[in-house]
């Protein structure tokens, strides 16, 4: 192979003979004119597009400038390693050499850094030119990758090897050398803050053997610029108003390994704010009212971001007054004898600025249309930046992307701007695994796929199957964000499941069924989405066989044989039992007068009231959502709150008939940098009509597991409990049967997100919550009188033979509990660990004090 600088050498020695002979004198013969111009020595490149780029033509004057001029306008095409001018009687030859064409782009030596990676960086690629400048251009692309990357050692050496047909294979042959790390960061000139806290604002990190995951503990020149800024805003929004960063320097370490990166700085002294005015010279605008919605004072800390704040807040203030083209200037006069800055934000009318084009970069999988029919502005329209902020909330909105950006460069002409939005997308595919432990069933699995942006066109589809001891459920849904190309949504889904509730009600449920729907936007920030489903549902209540006294229909208890595999002794009730399982009938006779029925049988007279439930119905129900969203941000509001009320009626049709209503809203505040609180409240209540005189079972409202941490699944709420008391009458257990659900519900949820000072590369968030709430309200047909009995030795808890009653306990009573959410953003997805602490309960709850969740995003 050859070196690509050897063959640059070998072009420019002879483009410069060349350009000698290409001299005026040449062709200083006067008045002689071109008889005809030929062109020699092109392969690819026809003749009529090589006398397109000439300045001369047949018939015109033998004109030294112009073919001067022209000899440069072929070299500037870069289509020609070489190009000559010649003069033969009255004709010009115009000879030519081309630039080879580029076979294939290959990589050697490269480790650290994949093909793909490299590919992406350079320019050149398979069927473009190959010159030696583009080549050097990407060595030096390659070679800042590799800096970024924390190897400075790294070398490129670009190689060609010439092939038929004036092609030639590309080769960088790179030797990646090792990774130059960060060994320490001093700070030089720091009184009031330490060295450790100050390099918790910076982006470089010391090089450390747990940051792994990370690359800012790599050394990169580029990334000390950015450090010296953060440094200048964080000391800046501690009140330091003259801070300054007086050098960044990085010394290669003995061992030629690692940097010693040193800042010297000069903290200055602490300022406060002085007198504040707002001065306007536009008609509309009030300086006083405007005033009012800043949000500093005389007095407080000197606060740079709070400058910035402000002129974002008196910008959006003078663009709802109509104002799309406002300049807020802001006048600060530091005084460093009262140490007090005085600022006056100055409002003008700016320049009328119109939007030239709106390009979108980044979107690698995303198609530009989705991303455009979210955004409030439109090519010529006038720059808004309100507009923007909201078209950049709506993209970001979407799920599909990590950040979303916009910037302004000029456009072509003054009035003129170009926005870039640049995007930077992230997995919208999901493959989710969900387990907990809990005090009940110990460990739950669950499993689902889904793509949120099918083919980049915005649509999403769940794929759901799944199987664990509590549900088996295959779920199929797709929407389509924009149906028939019009700004409405609309979605359709089949779903079948199989829900085993056994262990907290006694009871197991079938559902198939499909459904539809259709939503709209009402405003930018309010939409209603209207719903369908049909679905057939099948409720199956435990088999459990009773001896019953025919004569009665109560249950057979003294002197009575009720398991005929284990017969009690005559005259002995101390093992008597009223409840057996699994009686064979076809084996021994059962005494006279009893018989063995299921609970569920109508002459029994204690038959749950969940035996109601047992049957299958058709559910026609048709409902609506009406959603509100004024938050700042839709990922990680600091500010505003949302507002959702959902109704559903059951009865348009079918066999079921009820209204079923939901209301929630939550409140998001940023207390201060790092530290987010939020606040939700919902609530929800089901009521039957017609011919329903109560809700079955499947209908009600349940709280627990993830939906009211602390608690376990259907943990709180109505249940069938067994109390037992001693002979005076004392409560000494309490044993909780199944949960009931019920008619309504209450919660509020507090959160405080916080920062765990913990690098941040590892994607660790952490939060307190409470949570509140309960759950009640059954139908009259739901409860029943309390039943008395006596109990089996041992059978609860080790008593002995004890008076109970087993009743229906429906307290609407407040539940409370505390606890610490700790979410780890892995590489392997997110997974979130739930640790709870219950402050208020009912003895019949169950509570759970662990939950553990995680998903694998694709």
């Amino acid at each position: 192979m050859r070196s690509v600088f050897a063959a640059a050498f070998m072009a420019m020695t002879c483009v410069v003979a060349i350009w000698g002979s290409a001299t005026p004198a040449a062709y200083a013969q006067s008045g002689e004119t071109i008889r005809s111009i030929k062109v020699e020595g092109n392969q690819r490149i026809e003749d009529r597009t090589v006398l397109s780029y000439l300045l001369v033509e047949p018939g015109d004057v033998f004109d030294p400038d112009r073919i001067d001029l022209s000899l440069k306008t072929l070299f500037a095409t870069g289509l020609f390693a070489d190009a000559s001018f010649d003069k033969s009687g009255s004709d010009l030859i115009v000879r030519l050499v081309e630039n080879p064409i580029i076979n294939r782009v290959l990589f050697e030596g490269n480790k650290a850094i994949d093909d793909d990676k490299m590919r992406e960086e350079v320019q050149a690629s398979p069927r473009g030119i190959f010159t030696a400048a583009r080549v050097q251009a990407d060595v030096q692309r390659i070679l800042d990758l590799y800096r970024k990357s924390g190897r400075f050692s790294a070398t490129v050496e670009p190689q060609y090897k010439p092939l038929d047909q004036n092609r030639v294979d590309l080769v960088f042959v790179v030797v990646e050398g090792p990774v130059t790390g960060v060994r320490a960061i001093n700070f030089i000139g720091n009184e009031i803050f330490s060295d450790r806290r100050l390099r918790s604002e910076v982006v470089t990190k010391q090089s450390r053997w747990w940051r792994f995951f990370s690359s800012n503990d790599n050394y990169d020149p580029s990334r000390l610029e950015f450090d010296r800024e953060l440094l200048r805003q964080y000391y800046q929004n501690k009140g330091y108003y003259d801070f300054r960063v007086i050098s960044a320097v990085a010394d290669l370490t003995p061992d030629r390994e690692d940097f010693y990166v040193t800042y010297t700085i000069d903290e200055g002294e602490q300022y406060s704010f002085g007198e504040v005015k707002v001065e306007t010279a536009l008609d509309k605008l009030d300086g006083t009212a405007l005033r009012r919605v800043v949000s500093f004072k005389d007095g407080d800390l000197f606060r740079g971001d709070l400058i910035e704040s402000t002129i974002d807040t008196l910008t959006f203030a003078a663009g709802i007054a109509g104002y799309a083209f406002v300049d807020v200037t802001p006048q600060l006069d530091a005084d460093p004898v009262t140490q007090k800055v005085n600022v006056i934000f100055a409002l003008d009318e700016g320049p009328r600025v119109y939007i030239e084009r709106i390009n979108i970069v980044g979107n690698t999988s995303t198609l530009d249309q989705v991303i455009r029919r979210e955004l409030r502005v439109s090519e010529g329209d006038a720059f808004n930046r309100v507009l923007l902020d909201r078209s950049r909330n709506r993209a970001r909105a979407l799920g599909f992307f990590k950040d979303v950006t916009i910037t302004e460069t000029p456009g072509s002409k003054p009035d003129r701007t170009i926005v870039e939005i640049a995007v930077e997308e992230q997995a919208t595919g999901e493959l989710s695994a969900a387990a907990g432990f809990s005090s009940v069933d110990s460990f739950l699995i669950d499993l689902s796929i889904s793509q949120r942006n099918l083919r980049g066109r915005g649509q999403s589809i769940i794929a759901r199957i799944s199987a664990s001891d509590r549900q088996q459920l295959i779920d199929f849904r797709f929407r389509e964000p924009r149906f028939l190309g019009r700004n409405l949504s609309a979605g359709f889904d089949l779903f079948s499941s199989r829900s085993n509730f056994l262990d907290v009600s006694d009871f197991e449920s079938e559902t198939i069924g499909g459904g539809i729907s259709l939503g709209f936007p009402i405003t930018d920030n309010t939409g209603i989405s209207l719903r369908y489903r049909l679905q057939s549902d099948t409720i199956n209540v435990r088999n459990r066989d009773l001896v019953i006294l025919d004569s009665t229909g109560g249950l057979a208890t003294e002197n009575v044989v009720v398991d005929l595999n284990n017969p009690p002794t005559p005259n002995d009730p101390s093992d008597d039992t009223a409840i057996t399982q699994a009686i064979p009938i076809d084996r021994t006779p059962l005494p006279i007068g009893t018989s063995i029925v299921d609970q569920c049988n109508e002459v029994f007279l204690f038959r749950p009231t969940i035996c109601d439930s047992e049957r299958s119905d058709l559910a026609s129900i048709i409902g609506y959502s009406f959603n509100w969203d004024r938050r700042n941000d839709p990922i990680t509001p600091t500010g505003g709150f949302d507002f959702s009320l959902s109704q559903d009626l059951a009865g348009v049709g079918g066999d079921v008939q009820y209204l079923r209503t939901e209301v929630t809203g939550a409140t998001y505040r940023g207390i201060f940098k790092g530290v987010r609180a939020s606040l939700r409240v919902s609530g929800g209540y089901i009521e039957p009509f017609g011919n329903d005189d109560s809700i079955r079972i499947n209908n009600r409202f349940f709280r627990g597991g993830s939906t009211f941490r602390g608690f376990d699944v259907a943990g709180l709420g109505p249940r069938v409990v067994n109390v037992l008391a001693d002979t005076q009458g004392n409560v000494i257990d309490v044993k909780a049967l199944n949960a009931l659900g019920g008619k309504a519900y209450y919660q509020g949820t507090a959160e405080l997100t916080f920062p765990n000072y913990m690098p941040e590369e590892y994607g660790i968030d952490t939060a307190f919550f409470a949570e509140i709430g309960s759950v009640g309200i059954l139908d009259n047909a739901d409860i029943v009188d309390p039943i008395f009995f006596v109990t089996q030795p041992g059978r609860f808890n080790g008593f002995g033979a004890t008076p109970a009653v087993q009743q229906i306990k429906d307290a609407l009573s407040m539940r409370a509990t505390v606890g610490l959410s700790i979410g780890w953003d892995s590489p392997f997805g997110p997974i979130r660990f739930d640790f709870s602490e219950i402050l208020r309960a009912e003895v019949y709850d169950r509570t759970e004090t662990f939950r553990f969740s995680t998903q694998t995003r694709f």
